[in-house]
């Protein structure tokens, strides 16, 4: 496989055919709790790329020395620094969005598709392939969180980028589009159930794209069989 072809697979890989939240369901626990706003997936969505993208490439480059036995522990310790590291800027710079996230900023430690990711892939694969893939897988799952995030919201409250202003400063404030009122939001959208339930519907529309894709793929022919003539002797 050239390195063209190869990045090109996993792209593939990571957007759609073995999407970590489409997919592989991984990860479900942030995904379906916080995407209440478009806003608020966004914020969680950026933190578990950059996250996926540096923990990839530091397996990568320390796969040689890891000892197979402890390789688990490491790369949860790994994953861990970073997620602390995006915790403190987003505490800093962000601080209306890390009160929002809550618990789910620091929980990133033990998403499957990290960890995942980073036993499947980064630990047996080059830092620069490996980086290659937690960008794809990240984006990925950002996709399916932005998604979510954008059907829930609309749903629920009749908005879009409503509290933009916590992840991009004061200014954000004009990106709020109010797309129709309610009288009073929709709970079944907002609270989780309504997340499992479009979440559903996401899955199934994936499925049904793919089944598409693969009806109109060209069938192989199926190779003719020559029928023996038998001649019965008897009678």
């Amino acid at each position: 496989m050239t390195e063209r072809s190869e990045y090109k697979e996993l792209s593939w890989q990571g957007l759609w055919k073995n999407n970590p939240g489409l997919v592989q369901l991984l990860g479900l626990c942030p995904l379906l709790a916080v995407t209440n706003t478009l806003t608020n997936a966004i914020g969680l969505g950026l933190a578990t790329l950059l996250v996926l993208v540096c923990s990839n490439a530091t397996v990568s480059a320390i796969r040689k020395w890891v000892p197979k036995e402890v390789r688990i522990p490491i790369f949860v310790l790994i994953i861990a620094a970073f997620v602390t590291c995006v915790q403190l800027l987003m505490n800093a710079f962000t601080f209306g969005l890390y009160q929002s996230l809550g618990i789910f900023l620091p929980l990133i430690v033990t998403n499957c598709a990290i960890i995942g990711r980073a036993e499947a892939y980064a630990s047996k694969n080059p830092v620069k392939q490996a980086s290659f893939d937690g960008l794809m897988m990240g984006l990925g799952f950002a996709f399916v969180l932005m998604t979510l995030g954008a059907i829930r919201e609309i749903l629920g409250q009749g908005t879009l980028f409503d509290g933009a202003e916590l992840l991009l400063g004061d200014w954000a404030t004009v990106l709020r589009i109010e797309i129709f009122s309610f009288d009073s939001k929709f709970l079944l959208a907002i609270l989780p159930p309504g997340a499992f339930i479009a979440m559903g519907f996401l899955i199934a529309a994936k499925n049904s794209i793919d089944t598409r894709i693969a009806d109109k793929q060209p069938k192989p022919e199926k190779s003719k069989t020559i029928e023996r003539v038998r001649v019965n002797f008897e009678g």
